[in-house]
């Protein structure tokens, strides 16, 4: 069963509420100091905050990354960067004085209790294809036992509140395009100024250097990563998105598992297996076999620059079709609750406009296509042709600088704060 769902997250939010008035008092208390940063991650030590760490390290920052785990930890160490536990009371005493607070997921990258009052930076874990924060109806979902009882309505507004409180404190969430920034405006309702246009960090690795040097790249990783990796193995990867708490519906059955694998033997391929770390679905084949391979977050916490070593993306809601696009890859859609999805979580959208009208509903049809596009070449060509127009319609750069790009819109809005505060002092 799935980990996590929005109705438990809102419960705990609501249990710990005194515990964040408590971090207000403490940020109201301790003044922050004027040029200390924090970084977060939710998936561990990668994504858009390793990229932005980069730069503000490249530019002498003092920074600090807050760990949840000792394996975060580890690898913190491992590429010489300083790291408190963001749950301890160092953690939170770093929280309430840095000056900027860069996150990816949530507050909770970081210590959740002491953020007022920080410059926060939400660089985002990708384009959203589903409808999220306050444009979702499962985001403001009551607990349970709440939802059936006349304060439910009132709850509701609590949780909205919430919400849209802490997403004004937001100064800095970078979008991809205009288009893309739209939907986070609304998504986080924020003005057109918090929200520039400099491209997501996270992404810089799908365009820096040659692409046979990315690929390359890519390759080695996945070979770290999976015991048969060989030079000439092909790999697909399968990553649905999170169902907001219920578990996958498109786990195959005995005789689709036996169609992939047909479908994959001959090829040479493997199909990667990546379930949400938030999600759940049972992967495993009824009959043994080594086609198919897990790639999970434990393994792979960050799989966006494994992306230029693969043959094929197989997906369903997932933003990982927008990185994808900037390969470009081909890109297969398995949708088979759609209908169900569109309206219990929505979309910004269509979703034809991103998944074309061939969407398939079940794994046979799948494997029909992936024959085809691991077999074709002329099919291969158009799904790649297909991406990239995606691409060009959502990415507004692909010069590997998006990074900078971010810093330089930190750096001007810490400028503006800093002369406000000598203009009042």
């Amino acid at each position: 069963m799935a980990s996590f769902s929005f109705g438990a997250g809102n419960a705990r939010k609501l249990a710990t509420l005194p515990l964040y008035a408590a971090g207000r008092i403490l940020t109201m208390l301790v003044p922050r100091t004027r040029d200390e940063w924090v970084f977060g991650c939710a998936v561990g030590i990668g994504d858009g905050a390793l990229a932005l760490w980069d730069v503000a390290a490249a530019h002498g920052r003092t920074a600090v990354w807050l760990v949840g785990s000792k394996q975060e930890a580890t690898d913190a160490a491992a590429r010489g960067i300083r790291a408190v536990p963001k749950r301890s009371l160092q953690g939170l005493w770093r929280t309430a004085r840095a000056r900027v607070i860069v996150v990816t997921h949530g507050f909770g990258d970081v210590n959740r209790y002491a953020v007022s009052g920080a410059f926060v930076v939400q660089l985002w874990h990708g384009i959203p294809l589903k409808r999220i924060g306050v444009d979702s109806p499962e985001t403001l979902r009551v607990p349970g036992p709440i939802e059936r009882t006349p304060a439910a309505g009132t709850v509701r507004g609590l949780l909205r509140a919430m919400y849209r409180g802490a997403a004004r404190r937001i100064r800095v969430l970078p979008a991809a395009s205009h288009t893309v920034r739209g939907r986070l405006e609304s998504a986080f309702a924020l003005p057109d100024a918090r929200v520039p246009v400099t491209g997501e960090p996270r992404v810089d690795v799908l365009s820096r250097g040659t692409a046979a040097e990315r690929r390359s790249d890519a390759r080695a990783a996945i070979a770290r990563a999976v015991p048969r990796a060989t030079p000439e193995a092909r790999f697909v990867l399968y990553a649905p998105t999170w169902r907001d708490g219920a578990p996958d519906p498109a786990v195959p059955t005995a005789d689709e598992w036996t169609r992939i694998v047909e479908v994959l033997n001959r090829h040479d391929a493997t199909l990667l297996v990546r379930s949400h770390p938030l999600g759940a679905g049972d992967y495993r084949p009824p009959f043994p076999t080594d086609r198919v391979q897990p790639l999970g977050s434990d393994r792979v916490p960050d799989v966006t620059p494994l992306l230029p070593g693969l043959d094929a993306l197989v997906t369903d809601y997932s933003s990982l079709a927008f990185d994808a696009a900037l390969v470009p890859l081909p890109t297969l859609f398995l949708a088979p609750d759609v209908q169900e999805y569109a309206r219990s979580r929505g979309f910004y959208g269509r979703y034809s406009d991103v998944a074309g009208d061939d969407w398939a509903v079940d794994w046979a049809h799948i494997a029909a296509q992936l024959d085809a596009v691991l077999g074709d070449s002329a099919e291969r060509a158009r799904r790649i042709d297909r991406a990239a127009a995606l691409s060009a319609r959502v990415h507004a750069f692909r010069d590997g600088r998006n990074a900078e790009r971010v810093y330089r819109a930190i750096l001007a809005g810490t400028a503006h704060d800093a002369r406000a505060e000598e203009g009042t002092g």
